[in-house]
């Protein structure tokens, strides 16, 4: 077995443990040692975990038996995914002590797949924000600098897939909360078709937009771990009953004749000059693979935050109305049941999560539900068009998954509008229910993570995985491992 004074095994991707495993080369306990001894040196400068508890997580790992895919593979799981008898509280004061009475269905696949839950990852609150800022746990920071965010809102898990304190990690992506992240820290983060992988269990958003996906350290693993989180759920009435392929057998080196779309409008003047540079040098790369670039247009991008932000408010203001201090979480006290509501969602709801409540009901409000929320869902169906089309043409879309590689703590706290538009490439898969995929692609001058992003029309992840692994496997410039 290994010697743990030595080990690295934290470092290593969760299909690489797996060999290990089953050459006997490594043990459970070896590989939870590791990444424990992790966690201890570097959990305190990147609060990924909004909980975790070491005495538990040895007792997992002593439980473990060697069986699954996944047997033994640390995972951790974002704080808004339900696990029986575990805290679950979305990193809000209303949802304290709350503990779930069951597992959320990708939960029991990957407890059947024999994968060992560390802990749960620190999220902005109720996944409302693109930095990680608004937990009510203190902010995440970026491994690669921690005077900069993470990205959100599943910067935790993005942050400890990065820092090495879990080896994969799941994420929810209601406008980009697995992509952006994933681009900001340097791993791959993939938000699937919705439909693809269930939401029975997930602490609802936007129930239209949501989905759960992967955190990883390789194109590898985000099929590895798909194939186990994907398939149709009974217990999910937006689950789509679609066959599930081998992901793993289209992770294949060719794109040769693969056609690729080139969009002008994600291409804006404003995008940072590094982010730029390392997508010219990521289309350069597959046509010398031999893929086509196709140039085509996207027209109604610009209205893409706009519509998803009555769209996101409108769902959040409905789903979020459930937190009353009634049933479970904080409860504060009143003279009256309206007092009770009126102090308890005053008490626990952030600011952020005020403000999008507030937007939502406005925009479903009596004289205002047409000239928003139905104004909103057209324009949506406009936008999925756009895809629908471009889709005749190529197979996939390459495109920034960030305008700019990540932002300062605090720096655009005072400015939603402009946090907002930190998903302005990500949040139009999600109005369109597409998958995408966000691969690491280069590092600004001053070493941090660029992403590109590669989508394809619904349920085509193969395709996805195909483009994401060729320029993984062909990349010219070398990870490098952040400084912590």
């Amino acid at each position: 077995m290994t010697n743990m004074k030595d080990s690295k095994l934290y470092e290593l991707t969760a299909h690489e443990l797996s060999e290990k495993i089953k050459n006997n080369s490594v043990s459970v306990k070896d590989i939870i040692g590791s990444v424990i001894a992790r966690i201890e040196a570097v959990e305190t400068k990147v609060h990924g975990f909004a909980h975790f508890n070491k005495q538990d997580a040895l007792k997992k790992a002593g439980e473990s038996k060697i069986s699954g895919p996944l047997c033994g593979i640390p995972a951790a799981i974002k704080d808004n995914i339900c696990i029986k008898d575990e805290l679950t509280t979305c990193c809000s004061k209303i949802l304290k002590g709350f503990k779930p009475p069951y597992d959320a269905t990708v939960i029991s696949k990957l407890k059947s797949a024999g994968a060992l839950l560390l802990g749960r990852a620190n999220m902005d609150e109720f996944a409302f924000g693109s930095s990680c800022e608004t937990s009510c746990y203190g902010p995440t920071k970026n491994p690669y600098d921690t005077s900069r965010i993470p990205g959100g809102s599943s910067g935790g898990s993005a942050a400890l897939v990065c820092a090495d304190e879990a080896i994969f990690a799941l994420g929810s992506d209601t406008g980009g909360s697995i992509r952006q992240p994933a681009a900001l820290c340097g791993v791959v983060g993939l938000k699937p078709t919705y439909g693809r992988v269930s939401r029975y269990g997930l602490i609802a958003f936007a129930s239209s937009l949501d989905q759960i996906g992967p955190f990883t350290k390789d194109v590898t693993d985000s099929a590895l771990i798909m194939n186990i989180i994907a398939g149709h759920d009974p217990m999910d009435t937006t689950s789509a009953d679609v066959p599930v392929p081998d992901y793993t057998k289209y992770l294949k080196n060719s794109v040769k004749g693969l056609k690729i779309g080139f969009p002008k409008e994600y291409f804006i003047p404003g995008l940072d000059k590094d982010v730029k540079e390392h997508l010219d040098e990521a289309f350069d790369l597959f046509k010398s693979l031999g893929a086509k670039i196709i140039n085509i247009s996207l027209p109604h991008t610009d209205y893409a935050v706009a519509t998803y932000y009555i769209v996101a408010c409108s769902e959040a203001s409905s789903n979020l109305a459930r937190f009353d201090g009634v049933q479970y979480g904080l409860r504060q006290e009143g003279e009256t049941l309206a007092d009770m509501y009126k102090y308890t969602r005053a008490e626990g709801f952030g600011d952020e999560a005020k403000r999008r409540i507030i937007l939502g009901t406005y925009s479903l409000s009596s004289g205002y539900y047409d000239a928003y929320y139905l104004k909103a869902q057209k324009v949506r169906a406009l936008i999925k068009k756009d895809f629908d089309e471009a889709f005749k043409v190529c197979d996939v879309i390459l495109t920034p998954t960030t305008p700019t590689p990540a932002f300062k703590l605090g720096e655009k706290m005072k400015d939603p509008l402009q946090m907002y538009l930190s998903d302005i490439f990500t949040i139009p898969a999600n109005l369109s229910g597409i998958p995408a995929i966000s691969v690491p692609c280069g590092y600004s001058k001053s070493g941090l993570p660029v992403g590109m992003q590669l989508m394809a029309k619904a349920f085509d992840e193969p395709v996805l995985f195909n483009a994401a692994y060729a320029y993984e496997q062909n990349k010219k410039w070398e990870i490098k491992k952040p400084a912590i």
